[in-house]
């Protein structure tokens, strides 16, 4: 692929990502090859046939990941019953879910309908630092989640005061500001690196390891950079939340009726499901070593905590909830009653 001459927006772009204009593993010289500018994306999968059905799957999933995460955001914010940190944290993971999935899933819903699945340059760049924003924050919000389940099961009854709605406040900054530092961080480094000659991407968005695989420069700096992100985002949050769960368990098992043990190793297993699905996935992806790297079982992996588990999530962590279900109960009954009168 010979791209166009560089526009206003690539010369802006490449000024934030600069690109190197060594060609080590090419005999021709540098001014020979012209900078790529768009990208094309293989998409799930490229069976003709397919792309109508996989389009009405995946938008079912997301309109029901939309309807899931809405909901959650909504009752958290108007049911005063649900204004405690637990829903607090709750409400921003719903938002995270929300957030992550828009990044992904209308662009990947236009590929199925269209033949050229092309992606600009600055529109690649943009996806994988949105991408990179969300699933960062979401793997810090569940550690603070884990965290704050811990102090709430272990020391009751200093709960109010150890979590505080300052402390909340705090946890939530934090969580954002470091996803949004590690998303410049590291799709700058991402988009360093020359890109030339071949631009198609093996996967269905912009994501980190199919974009090095096609890279014509040394990329074995940002594939460090990635893998130690990685690394210190996925076991350092898994950690935290290991540690929270292991405690919880052992106070559970404390717990002299049996009916409250029941309800509360219910609640656990299904965060720990959910939690054991979000980090396998992302372990397979970006902990294995390149050698054992393969992009078609990469986008298998992806479509699991970019479209499953954002649909997912309200599920697991709400509708299973009493108090959610009261609450959500209550507005229905509210909405009948005014459409009655």
């Amino acid at each position: 692929y010979k791209g166009s001459p560089a526009n206003n927006s690539l010369k802006f772009l490449t000024s934030l990502f600069p690109q190197t204009d060594e060609f080590p593993n090419s005999d021709m010289a540098p001014e020979n090859f012209t900078r790529v500018t768009e990208f094309i994306l293989t998409g799930v999968s490229s069976c003709p046939e397919l792309q109508i059905p996989l389009f009405l799957v995946f938008l079912v999933l997301y309109l029901l990941t939309v309807a899931g995460n809405l909901g959650i955001i909504t009752l958290t914010s108007v049911d005063s019953r649900l204004q405690t940190p637990m829903y607090f944290f709750l409400q921003h993971l719903a938002l995270i879910n929300l957030g992550n999935s828009t990044v992904i899933a209308p662009k990947m819903l236009i590929n199925f309908l269209v033949k050229k699945k092309t992606t600009s340059f600055y529109e690649c760049a943009t996806q994988l630092g949105g991408f990179l924003f969300f699933i960062v924050s979401e793997v810090m919000m569940l550690a603070v989640m884990a965290y704050d389940r811990y102090v709430a099961i272990c020391n009751p009854l200093l709960y109010m005061v150890v979590v505080s709605r300052r402390l909340c406040l705090l946890l939530v900054s934090l969580t954002y500001l470091y996803g949004f530092s590690t998303a410049i961080v590291v799709s700058s480094y991402v988009f360093s690196v020359s890109y030339c000659s071949s631009n198609i991407i093996n996967h269905f968005y912009c994501d980190n390891v199919p974009l090095l695989a096609l890279s014509c420069s040394d990329t074995y700096l940002p594939e460090t950079v990635v893998f130690i992100s990685a690394a210190t985002n996925v076991v350092g949050s898994l950690i935290i939340v290991l540690v929270s769960y292991f405690n919880i368990v052992l106070s559970i098992l404390k717990i002299c009726s049996s009916e409250g043990r029941k309800k509360a190793f219910s609640t656990c297993a299904s965060h720990m499901f959910s939690i054991s699905i979000y980090y396998g996935t992302l372990s397979f992806m970006y902990l294995q070593p390149k050698s054992s790297h393969s992009l078609d079982k990469d986008k298998f992996a992806s479509v699991f905590y970019a479209v499953v588990i954002p649909m997912l999530n309200p599920l697991i962590y709400s509708l299973r909830n009493q108090e959610v279900k009261n609450a959500m109960k209550k507005i229905i009954e509210k909405m009948c009653s005014s459409n009655q009168q």
